[in-house]
């Protein structure tokens, strides 16, 4: 496994390749990446692309172009507006639903964040519900994309590994969001072995990427998060860098 930034982590399971929300390119809109760019490499190969909502962060266009002829799995309702975009391969998955490629199982769980394009503040644009993902093999993997707490969240463990959001890429979380704290209640509720804090230290834009603030909302938030788990191993991994972890421990 290997964390690429923000919610993109590639995850090599039952003998596919998948990446999650990708986000790719140097630039995202008018944010951009504060900390190296990816090679090629990072996303060679890719079998399966897992998309958990419609925001420009998590379905980027420019990112999805390079992986254009993987599988593209949407939330259930966002297949159209993708078609139209020009992806001739894409699937839907709505909440409860799973599909199976080789040895892996992925089902599409609740998410508590806008599903609207223009989201989170704004409700406008094409809708779907926003989703999680559960990867199933040798190892259950949970992978959050964008959430808040949510009633039944404690339904999803245990698994082995979870990868929950525990910031952004500006200076205050819009509604739907995990902070560190929060992140680790999710902890508590999910009870993964391992836990890996993603959605952070990757995008900002660029007048306040230089604050002193911002400089810190890019590099703590993950070490916050570990602070605050208890009984699960934390693994902090820097954006575009391989994810340690040992989940039979």
């Amino acid at each position: 496994m290997r964390f690429l930034g923000h919610s993109t982590v590639r995850i090599e399971l039952g003998g596919r390749v998948v990446l999650t929300d990708p986000v790719l390119t140097p630039r995202v809109g008018p944010l951009v990446r504060v900390v190296p760019p990816l090679d090629p490499s990072a996303w060679a190969g890719v079998d399966l692309v897992l998309i958990s909502h419609q925001h420009g962060d998590h379905l980027h266009l420019p990112s999805l172009r390079l992986v254009r002829d993987a599988r593209i799995v949407v939330p259930r309702g966002a297949g159209a507006w993708l078609h139209r975009k020009g992806f001739p391969h894409v699937e839907e998955l709505g909440i409860g639903e799973s599909l199976t490629d080789g040895q892996l199982t992925v089902t599409a769980v609740p998410a508590h964040h806008s599903g609207h394009r223009w989201g989170p503040r704004l409700t406008h644009g094409p809708h779907a519900p926003a989703v999680g993902h559960i990867l199933e093999a040798e190892k259950r993997i949970y992978v959050a994309g964008d959430t808040d707490l949510y009633d039944g969240m404690a339904e999803l463990g245990p698994v082995d590994v979870a990868f929950l959001p525990v910031w952004g890429w500006g200076m205050t979380l819009g509604p739907g969001h995990l902070d560190p704290i929060r992140a680790a209640a999710a902890v508590d509720l999910v009870k993964p072995r391992v836990a890996v804090p993603v959605h952070w230290g990757t995008l900002a834009l660029p007048g306040l990427a230089r604050t002193p603030r911002m400089r810190r909302l890019l590099a703590e938030p993950g070490h916050e998060f570990a602070a605050a788990v208890r009984n699960c191993r934390v693994v902090v991994t820097p954006p575009g860098t391989e994810v340690m972890h040992e989940p039979s421990a």
